[in-house]
């Protein structure tokens, strides 16, 4: 059995779930302080992967990229970046995707901070920064972890975009969702098993790292 599909796969979830995070904490915290009029647009573009067919994303994600489009066509030229049919075309086109699925969780966890906490760092003499890092994140343990998981099996279960942005190129784009498809396609359900019974046990062990998380245990672990 090719384990191929499913060590890209993973490999994608765990690129895309540590560039979220990286992008996701200020995204999150500029959405909860934020008294901009743009703020309801970017939180309306956060979150449109939640109710927009995954397809329209790789549409346009495709149209974008190609190099016969300028966008794309400066990105290959200047930038030397080939999106369409690649590694790095997933990630980007994941990294959208999965977005909301990591800015929620924490965006709830830092609204539901009591205000006087970052009150105190500051009368304590503690930059932004400071307050984020050693006061505000380390209270919200348990919504990064949501924000983590979702994230990444998120990520794990993409069909559609990936589909469209990155097709079918063994070792480099072939993720496990595709391989399933194309071995029911030719009709080897073997196969196809394999990979469906590998994801379905790995996406019910992580959701119910949420869940239990949510009860408390995971978050005694953590400390």
């Amino acid at each position: 059995m090719d384990w191929g599909p499913l060590i890209l796969t993973f490999q994608l979830a765990l690129v895309t779930t540590t560039i979220l995070l990286l992008i996701s904490i200020p995204l999150a915290l500029w959405l909860v302080n934020s008294r901009s009029k743009i703020k309801p647009v970017i939180e309306t573009l956060v979150s449109m992967p939640l109710v927009l067919p995954p397809t329209v994303l790789g549409f346009y994600f495709l149209i974008a990229f190609s190099p016969s489009n300028a966008f794309g066509h400066f990105l290959d030229q200047y930038l030397g970046l080939k999106l369409v049919f690649s590694f790095g075309g997933l990630v980007v086109a994941s990294v959208i995707y999965s977005l909301p699925f990591m800015v929620h969780p924490i965006q709830s966890g830092l609204s539901g901070l009591s205000p006087s906490l970052t009150e105190a760092a500051y009368v304590l003499g503690k930059s932004r920064l400071q307050t984020l890092l050693r006061v505000q994140l380390p209270n919200i343990k348990s919504s990064l972890l949501t924000g983590v998981i979702l994230a990444f099996a998120h990520t794990v279960g993409e069909f559609g975009v990936v589909l469209m942005i990155g097709g079918s190129i063994p070792g480099q784009t072939k993720v496990a969702s595709i391989a399933i498809y194309e071995e029911v396609e030719a009709m080897n359900y073997a196969a196809a098993n394999f990979y469906s019974i590998v994801l379905f046990i790995i996406t019910f062990l992580i959701l119910l790292l949420v869940y239990t998380s949510n009860g408390g245990y995971i978050k005694r672990l953590w400390k």
